[in-house]
């Protein structure tokens, strides 16, 4: 799991003649990742990029056509029903004979939607008109009368009119906002004298329509001319939309079936070739090696020579490091008379191996980066400890069993990519809160689990960890802080040993314990350093409380002794010298194992932050009483009665000396309480379940990616895409 799937670099030569053969075999086995040729044996050996089978134009062309059909009736690719043969005469006149009909169609289509938005257009510009009030032919066609229809301020226009030397005469009919104003020009006056007048005032004159009659008539033909245009449309759109059921399959099988053709007659370009021979070469896994020979030897017999040019690993500076001896594959360098010559030096594909309920937590990685060939894949890792901060930082089995829930719906739902992956890393998140939550004692911030199961049911007094929100457990608050920074020491730790082994392995034990055995020494020896007595009094002493014998975790660790806090802090000293001797500059970080250390005490916070919201819902709703211990109790089942706590100072009730009431609880207000109380609860649950994600989903992301990847992890390796097509709506039986 921690490497991905080791890779070979194979050759595959062959006479031109039989090719097609040859691309139809590999197309079927899809294992060969095709490294492009870079034409680096043009000048020595003459081999050139090759071209494209005949027939690839034809088939791109057709595909285009196809994809274009599709856009335009809408097909998805959930309208296929079943998988089917294409054979060649159904993608020449059948298809021409779709796609004329369509395309007239659409045409038509387009045409009405002109119409339409012709008319709508016209429709909004007689608006004002009927607005106005006047008929039509009342504001055209004078020849002694000059008229202006507008929208703004009456009073401005008026003494606009009125202070213009070239109108003699006016009047304006007005509606809600438009306006008609009609003027006399005097004799000689310009044509445009009314509207030269108007200049300058915020006044938005309209096109009068040519049209006559009232507003309201002509509106009235426009709406029938458009539902009339509305009824073609719609005989348009069911035309298309019968086409689309009845040739839907046909559209995704056509498609499919050309891109496949596409593949195949444009692999060329990917080979080296001659006159007479073509060399192909790729990617695939070592483990299939034998069937991917054994295939092409069946399949295409002695024409084809197929051999295997390297196993790869490959160093973090992208040279070959470790090639491994390959002979015994009985491959053959018909190439060149040189042996085993590649046509490219590029880097393998990258196949994360993973599998069941680890493997959906690859796209937690790949949201970083793809992990390099050279380099260990840290999903196994991510599985193991992301749902764990997850569901330490939340701990209630209530959303545990709703992040549960959502995980399976996605994961069920849908048959692969990021959303059924997400699902996989929701239900172990879920799983794991709801676990916290059993070991918390709570269910929706309710110690119901507590008081059955712990409690009721196994006799214990308090369930095995709590969340320390009340004073009577507030020492747990700062015990998780002292667990944080544990949990920080020994994830970060790992990190550094991952690095160690790939250093150790690609550059050897030298570089291994200069580049990441100095880190680890840092990290430790400071740890240690702050975890003993030779500080005296300056560390907190929950430090040294939480995990000593009678702690709240009782590990019989109180710290280390003022000796060996000394060692420590000089084995951090040994590690700089290293890490100096190897990078200088690398020594600005020398605060790194504090700060990357103490950053994990956000799992402490986030988890007191949340109880403290699921706490608050549950107060205003149902209250919360205080007992002589410090603990907190919800009302539930009622509060105690207030005017007898008052009068004497302390009441039992349910078994508890109460001495305080923080809330009484909206809940116990009455009937309008209990429907505004269930509200807010159901409401504030959900607020809290949301925020859940976003903050204990991205805090442990953080954790994951800021504090850990960054120890060892570099990404940045390429996707495994093997030749060939995973077929949907196609077969070939």
């Amino acid at each position: 799991m921690l490497r991905p799937e080791q890779m070979s670099k194979v050759s595959v030569t062959g006479s031109k003649g039989v090719m097609p053969e040859v691309i139809e075999t590999v197309h079927d086995l899809r294992l060969l990742h095709v490294t492009e040729y870079d034409g680096s044996w043009q000048e020595e050996f003459g081999f050139e990029t090759g071209s494209p089978i005949e027939g690839a134009e034809s088939a791109s062309d057709k595909l285009v056509t196809v994809r274009s059909l599709k856009s335009i009736l809408g097909v998805e690719d959930t309208d296929s029903g079943r998988q089917r043969i294409v054979p060649d005469d159904a993608l020449g006149e059948p298809l021409e004979e779709i796609r004329a009909e369509v395309n007239e169609l659409d045409d038509r289509r387009s045409e009405l939607e002109n119409e339409l938005r012709a008319v709508d257009e016209e429709i909004d510009a007689m608006e004002p008109f009927v607005d106005l009030g006047l008929d039509l032919d009342l504001l055209s066609g004078y020849d002694t009368l000059q008229v202006v229809v507008g929208q703004g301020k009456v009073e401005p226009v008026e003494r606009a009119v009125v202070d213009a030397d070239d109108i003699s005469a006016y009047e304006i009919f007005s509606g809600e906002r438009t306006h008609a104003v009609f003027g006399r020009p005097v004799d000689g006056a310009d044509e445009m004298a009314l509207a030269d007048a108007l200049v300058g005032v915020e006044f938005a004159t309209l096109e009068v329509p040519d049209a006559s009659g009232s507003p309201e008539e002509h509106i009235r033909d426009l709406e029938q001319q458009k539902r009339e245009t509305e009824s073609k449309l719609e005989t348009v759109e069911s035309e298309l939309h019968d086409i689309a059921v009845e040739e839907g399959e046909f559209l995704l099988a056509a498609e499919e079936r050309l891109a496949i053709d596409v593949q195949k007659t444009e692999a060329p370009l990917s080979f080296a070739t001659t006159e007479n021979a073509f060399v192909a070469e790729g990617w695939i896994p070592t483990e299939r090696y034998n069937t991917f020979a054994g295939t092409l030897k069946d399949e295409v017999g002695e024409h084809v020579a197929v051999e295997e040019l390297e196993r790869a690993e490959f160093s973090r500076d992208g040279h070959d490091h470790a090639r491994e001896d390959v002979t015994e594959t009985g491959g053959t360098a018909a190439v060149t008379d040189g042996g085993t010559v590649s046509m490219s030096n590029d880097d393998p594909p990258v196949v994360q191996k993973n599998s069941g309920a680890v493997k959906p937590f690859e796209i937690l990685v790949q949201a970083v980066n793809r992990p390099n060939y050279h380099e260990l894949d840290p999903t196994i890792i991510l599985f193991l400890t992301f749902p764990t901060f997850f569901g330490f930082m939340i701990g209630d089995f209530g959303y545990g069993v709703i992040y549960t829930a959502i995980g399976f719906f996605l994961y069920s739902k849908f048959e692969d990519g990021a959303l059924k992956s997400m699902g996989g890393v929701t239900i172990a998140a879920g799983l794991f809160t709801t676990l916290f939550g059993i070991l918390y004692g709570e269910i929706f911030g309710f110690h119901l689990i507590t008081q059955y199961f712990w409690e009721g049911m196994l006799g214990l007094s308090h369930p095995p960890i709590e969340k320390g929100l009340s004073p009577a457990t507030s020492e747990w608050a700062l015990g998780w802080l002292t667990v944080s920074v544990a949990v920080g020491i020994f994830h970060i730790n790992v990190g550094y040993i991952l690095d160690f082994f790939e250093n150790y392995e690609l550059h050897g034990a030298k570089e291994a314990v200069l580049e990441s055995g100095s880190w680890i020494l840092m990290l430790n020896g400071l740890w240690i350093w702050i975890f003993s007595d030779a500080l005296g009094g300056v560390p907190p002493e929950f430090l040294f409380t939480t995990f000593a014998a009678d702690g709240l975790i009782p590990l019989g660790f109180s710290g280390f002794s003022f000796t060996v806090g000394w060692i420590g802090l000089g084995l951090y000293f040994l590690g700089a010298g290293l890490l100096g001797t190897a990078e200088l500059a690398e020594l600005v970080e020398f605060a790194a194992p504090l700060s990357n250390v103490l950053s994990y005490t956000r799992l402490g916070a986030v988890l007191i932050a949340k109880a403290s919201m699921a706490f608050a819902v549950n107060l205003l709703v149902f209250g919360v009483y205080v007992d002589d211990h410090g603990g907190w109790h919800f009302g539930l089942g009622g509060m105690p009665d207030a005017a007898a706590l008052e009068a004497a100072g302390t009441v039992s009730y349910h078994g508890h000396e109460v001495t305080e009431i923080l809330f009484g609880g909206i809940f116990h207000t009455g009937a309008a309480g209990v429907v505004g109380g269930l509200l807010v609860l159901v409401v504030g649950h959900l607020v809290v379940l949301a925020l859940g994600v976003t903050s204990a989903g991205l805090q442990a992301v953080r954790l994951e990616y800021v504090e850990f990847f960054n120890k060892f992890f570099e990404g940045g390796g390429r996707a495994y895409n093997p030749f060939g097509y995973d077929r949907e709506f196609t077969t070939e039986d």
